[in-house]
């Protein structure tokens, strides 16, 4: 019946007269269906646009810069271990000989870290997840295949190794869920599991090993001001105090050296976090070091005569080396100003490290302290882009509204080929004990070199590097909301700069730069025209109830109590829930279904009563995610997603 009918049509059509063929009106002309991305099948994309194909053409080379992090060494052939991308997640990887060829060894569907028995070097233990839920298993990798060595459904946190590579400390939350009980295990023989402490609370890691392995230091972390120190007897489990707990004191690396010296990093007696000896016994810290800023992290060689350590100098670290005998300490000026990371002395003497810099995407690298050359073993790839012509930043520094100074990093584009104002990403770092630093911008390069979006990276008070004081002056719910006036005072900073285009400014932030991202679209909205907030803190009071229950007394320490009342009240008051009514401006949410951190409730709950209240919240929710996007093919569209939004929100377009 339905072919008759349409040959009848086609007949009754070819026998029009021809004037009246003639004289038929021109059809409408179809639009042609833009061509979109494909969204990756564990992604769903709500009530926002796709992404054009035509976007990913031309931001491809962008997506391609991968990095490579120096992971340790392998103590019996002198190669490097590192984890870089190849396909779609990190992996372990080895390198055999200084820019020798990448070889993977392990071929997981989530990102894998790990590290080599010390001394020994037989085995390889590492961690893995499940879609970003952060409830890692430790395995040993042989053969490209992982063996299990936990419980596989606990939060297990990889310590310390002895020195002989035969034990290694964990972390485990397999009694009861919630508290960080602490293990030592031969990882030969999963079986020699034990506990040796039942912990009370979440923060308690193995962090060093005594050189007979008959007993173990331990830190059980408070908050980033306050970490307790203890010595634990293997064999009776016994625990006792290195100094006073009860004493506000952080803690950093600690390492024993093999005459039993231990040296840590301490800001005992300083603002700054030092080198220097500890005493086992009075807990009486003596530095070595005289830095004006933190020393982040250090190692020690084998025969405990020589420490390299970094110094965070305004975000960007150098390196020194201390001879322990004369006390002389020498500084390594061949670096440009970057990012160092994962520094570990091989039993040879040879310093191996990370190193990053804003023309340069993270790389391994070593040194040798006696001859201080420097040997680069990788060079990851960029996409084929030139990086010399990435930008540098500069520091801006003004007053907050109590006469605080506050800082951020400043990257604009190239005037000579974007003149005149330009717009601006705001873009705010998490933690909040967190710092935002001069690295390698990666596929962030796209905003400044290709559509002369300017990015600005402010470090509020609570940030760290900055000293303790300074890291503490936003506890509480009483004082959190000086941070947003932090983040208005440096706006206003670099919306008077010449370069800036001031009715053209965006805000994007993660996690806790994720509340600040919904403060500021309620506080700030007059001084932006969008912002992008990504697994954020919507309301303290619902987020310290239902973040992980292994996290919630550690948060409670830095945003607020909200058991207590009075605190409670306060919570609520400074949530950006409680005002959504004042978001007027358009908001991007992308969130991971498996945060452990921040739930995702807490942005359904923000989508949802932004958009009853008529207003633009787009919404990008990964299946298979956490606390951020680990996998090539989620964070590739995020980001693409993220320009189709900034590209009408601050061009225009």
């Amino acid at each position: 019946m339905r072919y008759a009918c349409l040959i009848a049509c086609l007949l009754a059509s070819s026998a029009l007269p021809a004037a009246a063929q003639e004289q038929a009106p021109e059809s409408v002309p179809v639009p042609t269906p833009i061509q979109a991305v494909p969204l990756p099948a564990a992604l769903t994309a709500d009530k926002m646009p796709a992404v054009p194909l035509v976007m990913a053409d031309a931001v491809r080379p962008y997506l391609e810069a991968r990095g490579a992090s120096f992971v340790g060494w392998d103590p019996t052939t002198r190669a490097v271990l590192i984890a870089t991308r190849f396909a779609n997640t990190n992996q372990l990887h080895r390198v055999e000989a200084p820019m020798g060829a990448r070889t993977q060894i392990s071929f997981e569907a989530e990102p894998v870290r790990g590290s080599y028995a010390p001394t020994r070097g037989d085995v390889i233990v590492v961690n893995k997840d499940r879609g970003g839920d952060e409830y890692f298993q430790l395995y040993t990798l042989k053969d490209g295949r992982l063996t299990l060595l936990t419980d596989g459904s606990s939060r297990n946190q990889p310590g310390a190794w002895s020195k002989d590579g035969e034990l290694i400390g964990y972390s485990s939350t397999r009694r009861n869920g919630v508290d960080s009980d602490l293990y030592v295990m031969d990882p030969r023989n999963p079986g020699s599991a034990r506990m040796v402490h039942e912990s009370k609370g979440g923060g308690w890691a193995i962090i060093a090993f005594s050189p007979d392995k008959s007993f173990a230091y331990v830190a059980d972390y408070n908050s980033v001001q306050d970490v307790d120190l203890y010595r634990l007897d293997l064999t009776t489990r016994a625990m006792t105090p290195v100094g006073d707990p009860k004493a506000a004191i952080a803690y950093g690396s600690m390492e024993i050296a093999p005459d039993g010296t231990i040296w840590v990093t301490s800001d005992a007696g300083s603002d700054f976090q030092r080198l220097g000896r500890l005493d086992p016994v009075s807990g009486k810290f003596t530095a070595v070091s005289d830095e004006a800023w933190d020393v982040d992290g250090f190692d020690i060689s084998a025969d405990g005569k020589t420490i390299v350590y970094e110094v965070n100098e305004a975000g960007s670290d150098a390196l020194r080396i201390l001879d322990v005998a004369s006390g002389k300490v020498t500084r390594v000026d061949a670096l440009p100003a970057g990012q160092i990371g994962g520094l570990a002395i091989a039993p040879w003497g040879e310093i191996g490290f990370s190193f990053s810099s804003a023309k340069s995407a993270a790389d391994v690298w070593s040194l040798d302290p006696k001859t201080m050359q420097l040997t680069r073993w990788t060079r990851s790839e960029t996409g084929g882009l030139n990086t010399e012509v990435n930008v540098e930043p500069r520091i801006v520094t003004t007053k907050s509204f109590d006469g605080l100074e506050v800082s951020g990093l400043l990257y604009l584009p190239d005037p000579a080929i974007f003149p005149g104002k330009r717009p601006l990403i705001v873009s705010v770092h998490g933690g909040p004990e967190g710092q935002s630093t001069a690295g390698f911008m990666g596929r962030n390069n796209y905003y400044l070199n290709e559509l002369g979006i300017g990015v600005f990276y402010p470090n509020v008070r609570g940030s760290t590097g900055f000293g303790k004081t300074f890291v503490s002056l936003d506890n509480g719910p009483f004082r959190r909301e000086a941070t947003v006036r932090d983040m208005e005072a440096l706006i206003d900073a670099v919306r008077a700069d010449p370069a800036v285009d001031p009715a053209k400014v965006g805000l994007t932030g993660g996690s806790y730069g994720g509340y600040m991202c919904y403060a500021a679209a309620v506080q700030l909205k007059d001084k932006l025209t969008a912002t992008q907030c990504t697994v954020a803190i919507s309301n303290f009071v619902s987020f310290l109830e239902n973040t992980n229950p292994y996290r919630q007394d550690l948060r409670r320490v830095e945003y607020g109590d909200e058991r207590d009342p009075v605190q409670r009240a306060k919570l609520t008051e400074i949530s950006p829930l409680t005002r959504v009514n004042e978001i007027t401006k358009p908001m991007f949410v992308i969130t991971g279904a498996n945060d452990p951190r921040v739930p995702k409730s807490e942005a359904d709950q923000m989508v949802a009563a932004i958009r009853a209240n008529g207003g633009e919240a787009w919404h990008l929710v990964a299946a298979d995610e956490g606390h951020g996007f680990a996998k090539k093919a989620n964070s590739d569209y995020a980001f693409m997603a993220q320009l189709v939004f900034w590209k009408k929100y601050l061009l225009g377009e």
